[in-house]
């Protein structure tokens, strides 16, 4: 069950106690968050060297427009495939049609 952490409005009094605990509680968020933030920083630096191993860059407007101009080929690429495809339909159509006539 979670503890319930009373709510105190400015000028309340509390006791040392009270304060101690408060301290306590706040500095295990601090050390929380900076450990979060560290391992972040770090997740970034490595996040950031395999992009620009495997793309040159870490730039992330550079990045983006490589991804449009990989974007842009794979779609040329695929136009040219489908291009060949249907173009090796139509001929094997002309020979099934020319075999049914002989």
């Amino acid at each position: 069950m979670a503890k319930q952490q009373s709510k105190t409005t400015p000028g309340d009094v509390q006791t040392i106690e009270d304060l101690q605990k408060q301290y306590e509680q706040l500095n295990t968020q601090k050390i929380r968050a900076e450990s979060d933030l560290s391992n972040a920083e770090k997740e970034l630096q490595k996040l950031q060297a395999e992009a620009t191993e495997r793309f040159g860059t870490h730039d992330i407007a550079e990045l983006e427009e490589k991804l449009k101009q990989m974007e842009a080929e794979n779609e040329q690429r695929r136009s040219t495939y489908q291009t060949l495809l249907e173009g090796i339909v139509n001929d094997l159509e002309k020979i099934e049609a020319s075999n049914e006539q002989s």
